[in-house]
């Protein structure tokens, strides 16, 4: 049995898609740009909000200064409108109700900036004892680096073969990888299984059931 699981958070405990991209269709638009279909979004995310930012922009546009005007009016709606369409994916709530009833500690390691991570946790999973919610926060670089897996380490500390780490993403895998820790990656995320094994996977998921098995 795993002592600790470590979840990716955006298209691995939570679909966030549509308001990510509401979020970001909105500073576009406040800021004179195209805006882009929702279904394009999973393709820009999971490197955190500096790098969607990037992505969006068209390319002449892509300057610091550009994206720090886009990350304020990102944030501006996003901090009002985060829960608007994100639902957890089926058998979150119960996967991590029951590993938490069974010992394993869970904890989160996110590439949404810290303010955010801390408030969509809260909303959507208010009654599980977190031992750790780690999103991205100055001075600490973004995954697929593995300092926030040792920042999460640092607070719950676990010999790293007793460790999970699960996510939807190639940058979710990379991770795990670097850290030296298990991994898998969920099918039902943003992005497609292909990617998944590209970024060998320890193994990949299609359903919580099968989760909580390689967990327990």
């Amino acid at each position: 049995m795993k002592k600790l699981v470590i979840f990716d958070l955006d298209g691995t405990l939570l679909n966030t898609i549509a308001d990510l991209g509401n979020a970001t269709n909105y500073a576009l638009t406040q800021c004179g740009y195209p805006t882009h279909p929702i279904s394009a979004y999973p393709k820009f995310v999971g490197s955190g909000i500096t790098r969607l930012l990037e992505r969006v922009l068209p390319e002449s546009a892509r300057t610091t200064e550009n994206v720090d005007l886009l990350r304020v009016h990102f944030k501006e709606y996003y901090g009002e409108h985060l829960a608007d369409e994100t639902v957890p994916y089926p058998g979150i709530p119960e996967l991590l109700k029951q590993l938490t009833s069974r010992g394993v500690a869970v904890a989160v390691a996110s590439n949404k900036y810290q303010a955010a991570v801390e408030t969509i946790i809260a909303r959507y999973f208010p009654d599980i004892p977190w031992a750790a919610i780690e999103g991205q926060k100055e001075g600490i670089p973004v995954k697929p680096d593995p300092s926030i897996v040792f920042e999460i380490l640092g607070k719950y500390p676990a010999p790293k073969a007793d460790v999970l780490y699960v996510g939807d993403s190639g940058i979710d895998m990379e991770t795990a990888r670097r850290a030296c820790i298990e991994s898998a990656g969920v099918s039902w995320g943003f992005r497609p299984v292909t990617e998944l094994r590209e970024y060998f996977a320890d193994h990949i998921v299609e359903s919580t059931g099968q989760l909580l098995r390689l967990a327990l």
